[in-house]
């Protein structure tokens, strides 16, 4: 079906100054397909999608500084896994990376001049990304760059950003460099820069999915996404994993993996008594997923760590023990009760159709032969 030349009209095309994405080898179809795929991981109105095509379409580019401090490098790395976009595409296209030590071409005071040239031309105009948690005792000695503490660098970069972006749990709130003793002190960036407008992305990894997204959402409307209380976008933290697990059937009716590899495992049963932590995390990695969407460690047979949890090291271990009561589930307080409930049903199902007592005299004749 054609459209009218208004409905042609209202999807903006590429201005002047954009580069033109076609001249980079990507088709309009598939640069409207990300501003689409753009607004539904926004929860937005599909109507808002001409206006997301306009902000990434917008001349210059927002500048980007990549911190990393005490982290394992990984939500980096799922950087540089990055499908839609390419990590091509983000650095080079939507956004200008003008420092992160881990990609970065430039080291030592080339790299160190790069971000402080960023912070004097573009104060209070770049967005700040932080990776990992930021030491706090003994005046953050446990973690320096460039012959300067994270806590040091953390603050005067986040406190003149437009925005910050925390990605993984470690910045977001010290993950496991901060779980008990915590011996370096470690916290998250608000607790660090307390004054910084900052958006929590935890996840170990983080999703590059939804990072995109939230720069997406800044570009477009100019603010952060609406978010909980810790912080987190309501777009990607506003439902607990097990509301939308592919699983929870399983757990409704009663279906549990009693053990690693036992038929219920093999049959995608719930695996809650396992260990699996869905119930109490908040995250959309059921609907998002993780490497082009293709799968996430439920869906792969491993129960949920909580990892995008505050301080989950220390309150969802052990792993692999189940919670014993589940915070606000009402009459699903634990595996135990549902099981049983199922089993009445089951049982009074049974009754209404004759078969129970079909079975029982089945048993009384057999008892009476064998008397």
């Amino acid at each position: 079906m054609s459209k009218s030349s208004d409905e042609r009209e209202a999807v903006p095309r590429p201005s002047a100054g954009a580069g033109s994405w076609e001249e980079r080898g990507i088709t309009r179809r598939d640069f409207m397909k990300f501003c689409t795929a753009m607004s539904a991981a926004l929860a937005l109105p599909v109507s808002l999608v001409p206006r997301i095509a306009e902000a990434l379409e917008a001349d210059g580019r927002p500048s980007v500084i990549w911190l990393e401090f005490q982290s394992c490098t990984g939500d980096t790395e799922a950087l540089l896994r990055a499908a839609n976009p390419t990590v091509g595409e983000i650095v080079l296209d939507v956004l200008s990376v003008d420092y992160a030590e881990t990609i970065m071409a430039a080291a030592g005071h080339q790299a160190e001049e790069a971000r402080l040239k960023t912070l004097k031309e573009r104060s209070g105009k770049y967005i700040a990304i932080v990776e990992g948690a930021i030491p706090m005792k003994d005046n953050g000695v446990y973690c320096c760059v460039g012959g300067r503490s994270a806590v040091d660098i953390a603050r005067e970069v986040c406190g003149g950003a437009m925005a910050t972006i925390t990605v993984g749990t470690c910045a977001s709130y010290g993950g496991i460099p901060a779980a008990a003793p915590n011996p370096t002190g470690a916290v998250g960036v608000k607790d660090a820069v307390p004054g910084a407008t900052v958006i929590n992305l935890p996840g170990c990894p983080v999703n590059t999915d939804n990072l995109v997204a939230t720069v997406v959402h800044l570009l477009t409307f100019g603010k952060p996404p609406a978010t909980d209380g810790k912080g987190r976008p309501l777009f990607a933290y506003g439902k607990k994993i097990h509301d939308n697990c592919e699983r929870r059937p399983h757990f409704d009716a009663g279906q549990y993996v009693e053990q690693w590899g036992d038929q219920g495992h093999r049959k995608g049963y719930c695996l809650y008594k396992m260990g699996c932590k869905g119930p109490e995390t908040f995250h959309n990695c059921p609907t998002q997923r993780y490497n082009e969407k293709t799968s996430w460690p439920v869906g792969s047979g491993h129960g949920c760590a909580g990892c995008s949890e505050p301080h989950f090291w220390d309150t969802m271990t052990p792993f692999y023990r189940r919670l014993p009561h589940v915070p606000g589930f009402g009459i699903e307080t634990t595996a135990d009760k549902i099981g049983l409930g199922v089993a009445a049903a089951t049982a009074a199902a049974f009754g209404v159709h004759g078969v129970v007592s079909a079975l029982r005299k089945g048993d009384e004749s057999d008892a009476g032969k064998e008397g």
